[in-house]
């Protein structure tokens, strides 16, 4: 993405308020509060900030602390887990190089989420899961070790499990299926199709739609999002990634959400306010706020 790239104009205000189920408020330019306000002039009036890693999550719990607009979701992304184990020589993650941690290392930035998950304004546990588009075989072990810890902290704390999943569909609904999923499991950023979709519904799992359900190749995503129970679906940002159609390349932000919304109503075929309100009432629940 440029950083030069300009940040896309203000939406048309939703008339009926919605929450961004997922954004990465520290990666994004401008203030907290900025952030905040604009989103909230367009309807977009509660965020729940995720963490990637020890330092993002410690800082997605002190931002929750501090806006009540906020939620916090803590965990080590599933690219995360590999690079503790195992080091990453060329940095290519925002934390420059680093070297391998081992195992010990893995179990001690687990403890600081587990401690982290404890907390009140702490919603969600994620994002977790396993990512098979960066992480190759070597790294496997690591990310689904991760992956079953975050299970076990989301199911003892109560919290909402939030998950990553990039082309990892068959491993994730198994090691889900073997740990026994956490009461209320959002897929973040959905990115299976219709069949899978029909899956997670007969699993009572949340399918959280980003900006890409709006790109001109994303049938498969339109086609999973048309047979979505409507009461389980969400909608989010996963800025400053994934900004919609037709603002692709440009940085995202939870203003754009009104955006992903309204292409979303079109696919289901209802008007938005219907949308907005269950994508509200959605969010409230997956999240237990």
């Amino acid at each position: 993405m440029p950083s030069h790239a300009e940040a896309p104009p203000l939406p048309e205000p939703l008339r009926v308020p919605v929450a961004d189920s997922h954004t990465h408020l520290d990666m994004q330019s401008g203030t907290v509060e900025e952030g905040l306000a604009k989103a909230a002039s367009v309807g977009v009036t509660t965020v729940v900030q995720v963490g990637c890693d020890v330092r993002g999550s410690q800082w997605a719990a002190e931002t929750a602390a501090r806006y009540d607009a906020v939620h916090a979701a803590v965990a080590l992304h599933p690219n995360e887990a590999p690079r503790i184990v195992h080091g990453d020589p060329d940095g290519w993650s925002r934390q420059a190089a680093r070297e391998a941690g081992g195992a010990a290392a893995l179990d001690e930035a687990l403890a600081e989420i587990d401690r982290l998950a404890a907390l009140p304004h702490v919603k969600g546990v994620g994002e977790t899961g396993l990512d098979y588009f960066r992480t190759g075989e070597e790294g496997k072990a690591a990310q689904e070790h991760s992956f079953r810890a975050h299970i076990e902290i989301a199911k003892r704390h109560g919290k909402a499990l939030v998950i990553h999943d990039r082309e990892a569909h068959a491993d994730v609904l198994r090691v889900l299926k073997e740990e026994g999923a956490p009461e209320r499991t959002v897929f973040h950023c959905y990115s299976g199709d219709a069949d899978m979709a029909e899956i997670c519904a007969r699993a009572g799992y949340f399918m959280s739609f980003a900006g890409n359900v709006t790109f001109k190749n994303a049938q498969n995503l339109r086609d999973a999002l048309a047979v979505a129970p409507l009461e389980l679906v969400l909608v989010e940002t996963d800025a400053p990634f994934l900004t919609p159609a037709p603002y692709r390349g440009r940085p995202n932000a939870p203003y754009l959400v009104p955006v992903t919304v309204r292409a979303m109503a079109a696919v289901r075929g209802i008007d938005e306010d219907t949308l907005a309100t269950a994508l509200a009432v959605n969010t409230a629940r997956a999240f237990g706020y």
